[in-house]
């Protein structure tokens, strides 16, 4: 029987995540998206305005077309936060954001600038119940709340009871349905990335080259080929990561490959599970046939 969270269903089974954005928040949208190729539908909340009321009404729209031809209710949803994890303060004051989208039964969060294990443990935190104990030691106590998990629960399938119980970060809970993820995205964050990298709770990471090149005074770097430096941040954050048995998410823009060469540098010489960008839908079908995929989308 499929987990509820799709991605986790596969990583475990060593296949590739393929990632695509809903084009408007609304029921009719996620309706009609309940049938995407994509695995993931990520939602950008961290250079758009925070709509959730629009993000609810999308959940809603998807388990209404679902169930997906893998089995699962929906296809997986993360969102990013209008709010980065720079500080732990930053973190604790922006704690409702967690809360909110957690709420409306998206499978997950990206959180972004996580300069600081102590940043993202916190906000790690701001995403599990305060029984759930573990990692304890390492995860402060959670801060959610009772009160918000009805709505989620319909949308899973489940009992208020069992909400709260699988509503917590894969893989440091093996029964958990949370995907969390950070982009490690300046010349801040790598320098701590080794630690960052060990924090329990984190199931994913990505290097944001855009953001990273500003880091270094490269506003234009976005794109490969990549400077020496942005190549050295690339390689170490991929390091650490690898290390602490946490997904790597990474495009490649180059332009001059076509989608099916592109997608197997990706997934052969970068080592990504998680892929988006330009021609994602072209490099889908390449990569599932590359990987011998058996689950359906």
């Amino acid at each position: 029987m499929p987990r509820i969270n799709k991605l986790i269903d596969l990583i475990e089974q060593g296949q590739q995540i393929y990632i695509s954005h809903p084009d408007e928040l609304s029921f009719n949208c996620g309706k009609e998206m309940a049938s995407t190729w994509a695995d993931l539908l990520l939602v950008d909340f961290e250079h758009h305005y925070f709509n959730i009321k629009g993000l609810h009404e999308f959940m809603k729209g998807l388990k209404a077309g679902g169930p997906t031809k893998s089995g699962h209710l929906t296809p997986a949803v993360i969102t990013t936060l209008p709010s980065n994890a720079t500080t732990v303060n930053e973190v604790l004051a922006n704690a409702w954001q967690s809360r909110h989208v957690l709420s409306t039964g998206v499978h997950g969060i990206l959180n972004t600038h996580t300069r600081s294990a102590e940043s993202v443990a916190a906000f790690v935190a701001t995403c599990r119940y305060p029984f759930q104990k573990l990692g304890e030691g390492i995860i402060p106590e959670g801060l959610r709340g009772a009160g918000g998990q009805g709505e989620p629960a319909e949308l899973w399938n489940m009992t208020r009871e069992e909400y709260v119980e699988k509503a917590d970060p894969w893989p440091l809970n093996p029964n958990g349905e949370l995907f969390l993820g950070l982009k490690i995205e300046d010349r801040h964050c790598v320098e701590n990335v080794d630690e960052i990298a060990t924090v329990p709770g984190i199931a994913f990471a990505e290097w944001g080259p855009g953001d990273m090149g500003m880091s270094y005074g490269l506003p234009d770097a976005h794109d490969p080929p990549y400077p020496a430096i942005m190549d050295e941040a690339r390689e170490k954050i991929k390091t650490a990561l690898k290390k602490n048995n946490k997904v790597f998410y990474s495009s490649w823009n180059d332009f001059s490959m076509n989608p099916e060469e592109r997608i197997k540098y990706i997934i052969e010489e970068l080592g990504s599970s998680m892929i988006g960008g330009p021609d994602i839908v072209e490099m889908a079908s390449a990569g599932r046939k590359l990987t011998n995929r058996k689950i359906p989308y």
